[in-house]
């Protein structure tokens, strides 16, 4: 590895966001292919911070500086892409169930998942069945990801999931949950495809999940 991507890398993992512009700008000055700043320089970081995270070792305040330090970088990338047949990770379509408006848990999960590399659709909060299955439709996505907060909101999850299991569509896609008052075992009962316990499993999550569609 150059020590211009090292030094990206070290950037996001030590939250160092004054400086990750200038040295994505070094790297691109340096003929350094986009993707490799992206693959090696960002995700790279963002794998290391998740480790952190999941090893209390880093706690969700740090998580999200090192999250917006990977943005800054990345925003510099991506005009540099538009001309290349860069191919997403996978297409991950996300959102608070309905009866709940808290977002700021998968807010968090949004950030780690793109910057590992996803494309992902924020749908916000408080959605209702009939608004996912209508996006899902139009955008077919290669994963749902369900948030909630509140115990009330729980029985939502299992209704969209009972609503996807009639639509074609749910063949082709899987289904993960999250959120305070979620687990394994009501995951597993509602016919959800994973549940992730927070943002840095979500990712390893989502790469085991789209990778079983590939297959």
């Amino acid at each position: 590895m150059s020590d211009t991507l090292q030094a990206i890398k070290d950037a996001v993992v030590n939250r160092q966001r004054n400086e990750i512009e200038g040295l994505v700008e070094t790297a691109i000055e340096e003929g350094i292919d986009p993707k490799t700043i992206i693959d090696d320089g960002l995700i790279a970081a963002m794998d290391v911070v998740g480790q952190q995270f999941s090893d209390s070792d880093i706690f969700v305040p740090e998580m999200l500086v090192s999250a917006l330090t990977m943005k800054l970088g990345l925003e510099k990338v991506k005009p540099l892409l538009k001309s290349e047949a860069t191919e997403p990770k996978g297409t991950i379509m996300m959102g608070t169930v309905k009866g709940d408006i808290h977002d700021i848990g998968k807010n968090i999960v949004l950030m780690m998942l793109e910057g590992a590399g996803f494309e992902v659709v924020d749908l916000g909060v408080d959605l209702t069945v009939e608004k996912l299955v209508e996006r899902i439709e139009a955008i077919g996505p290669d994963l749902l990801s369900l948030s909630a907060l509140l115990t009330t909101s729980m029985p939502e999850m299992e209704r969209v999931i009972q609503e996807l299991g009639t639509r074609s569509f749910r063949d082709k896609m899987k289904v993960m949950v999250g959120g305070a008052p979620v687990s394994a075992s009501f995951a597993e009962k509602i016919g959800a495809d994973g549940y992730a316990a927070d943002a840095a499993e979500a990712v390893k999550l989502a790469r085991r999940l789209i990778d079983e569609i590939k297959e």
